[in-house]
């Protein structure tokens, strides 16, 4: 185990050391709908509670497509710089800042148009209707200000500087929690909004993080030499084209998992408003950890974009592996969280009994799936900064909507399995995902180690 343990230990370090500012400032993602989430659920009911969830699931589809698209440029950066062409980091910043702007127009435009037309046809309680539309809307519009965010967090966290996307992550969700209770409760002579002041909070919220995030890397001097040729003029189409050819199967990736878990929030409205307000819970407690982990996958690749562009696959495979044994550890950790916690868990959100119990039971589903959801997020990470994305998009397609979905629906649903059913089906995606990635990640590494050694030899 010593010799394990020295031979990964520069890696552990370097990886943590870049991976624990990652962490924090990409669960500030998910912090924002778990301030909203408590908030609404202790001072708006279980109706209001059941809305967050519908529109949150609906929603989360656009962010994590956006989040997704926002994660083209990191890769190329890294790759970049760890050749030493710092000019390039800049005009590819110019390129995702428009790709990025566009991009929320888009998405908001699309929830838009969706709330309109599709909300009323999912057989939804009509209570949960009226308050979940509004609520959504102003989810919509908050995607713009937050891909502005994002692009200078990738930016940023592509060349190496993580912390000051984690302060300013941290400050952002203090805004928003302050906000989010003085709208929604009605404090200080403001009339209480209800589920509105969360929508109206995590609006407000996202606009300052985009503003303070552009200042840091314009004024900072650390980006100096790399916003040299940053200008309008240089967006182009080879660099938009190259950011979106890793960034658009990026957000495939994570829409298919995200969209496989929104459904399923959709499946449990069809059983009652408990359950969704239930599946809303424990959804949220995973989601955090999900988040964490996923941090850990920004990091990797990073470090892998790094080791790919130096041609270091010996570094690359260590510095990959090292991440899986971080992410394992620390999921088996909030598995034992959620397990020995589930019945305290569900408190923080509602002190409604019957949605305690049924997220209590959901809490043991999500802690069975932690170790499966960190690898394949990590697995995916590895192989973004590698610049492998096609073939991993097709593998979150099988794993989610070709096996976790449809075995869900059909347990839950079709056998009566109720709640747990869609929850069994959501771990055997998982499942197949992680393995599949993992078996991904030894293919390509195998294969480069061979290429490696004809070079070596035929020098």
């Amino acid at each position: 185990m010593s010799v394990f343990y020295l031979k990964y230990k520069p890696h552990y370090r370097d990886n943590l050391k870049l991976a624990i500012p990652v962490v924090i400032s990409q669960l500030g993602h998910t912090l924002v709908q778990t301030s909203d989430t408590i908030i609404v659920g202790h001072f708006a009911g279980t109706i209001s509670l059941a809305a967050v969830a519908l529109a949150t699931s609906i929603f989360t589809i656009p962010l994590i497509i956006g989040i997704g698209i926002s994660y083209g440029s990191t890769p190329l950066i890294a790759q970049h710089n760890g050749r030493g062409e710092f000019a390039e980091c800049g005009q590819l910043l110019s390129n995702s800042l428009f790709i990025n702007a566009i991009t929320g127009v888009i998405l908001f435009g699309l929830v838009c148009l969706g709330s309109i037309y599709l909300l009323d046809d999912l057989h939804q309680s009509q209570q949960v209707l009226i308050k979940a539309k509004p609520f959504l809307m102003l989810l919509a519009l908050s995607v713009i200000p937050m891909l502005i965010f994002n692009t200078f967090k990738q930016f940023a966290e592509g060349l190496g500087f993580t912390k000051q996307a984690m302060l300013i992550s941290i400050w952002g969700n203090i805004l928003n929690i302050c906000l989010g209770i003085t709208f929604v409760k009605g404090l200080f002579g403001i009339h209480p909004m209800g589920i509105m002041g969360a929508g109206y909070s995590t609006l407000i919220d996202r606009c300052v993080m985009s503003i303070v995030m552009g200042v840091y890397v314009f004024k900072s001097k650390n980006f100096r030499k790399y916003l040299k040729d940053f200008s309008v003029r240089n967006v182009n189409r080879v660099r938009s084209l190259s950011i979106l050819k890793i960034g658009a199967p990026v957000a495939l990736q994570y829409a298919f998992e995200i969209s496989a878990f929104s459904a399923a929030a959709i499946l449990m409205g069809t059983i009652g408003v408990l359950p969704q307000a239930a599946h809303q819970i424990a959804i949220n407690l995973a989601s955090m950890t999900y988040m964490m982990s996923s941090g850990v996958s920004a990091a990797a690749a990073i470090k892998s974009g790094n080791y790919f562009g130096a041609k270091d696959h010996g570094g690359l495979r260590l510095s990959a592996n090292a991440s899986y044994h971080i992410v394992l550890i620390f999921m088996a950790f909030t598995a034992l969280i959620f397990t020995f916690g589930n019945n305290l868990l569900p408190w923080i959100y509602t002190s409604d009994k019957a949605v305690i119990g049924i997220a209590a039971q959901l809490l043991i589903l999500a802690a069975i799936f932690q170790l499966f959801d960190g690898a394949q997020v990590v697995g995916l990470g590895i192989l973004r900064g590698m610049g492998d994305v096609n073939i991993p998009t097709v593998i979150t397609f099988l794993a989610y909507w070709v096996v976790g979905l449809p075995i869900g629906y059909y347990w839950g649903i079709h056998l009566n399995w109720g709640p747990s059913g869609i929850w069994y089906g959501l771990v055997l995606g998982l499942m197949v995902s992680a393995v599949l990635l993992y078996i991904r990640f030894k293919i390509i590494s195998k294969h480069q180690r061979f290429r490696q050694s004809i070079i070596i030899a035929k020098d």
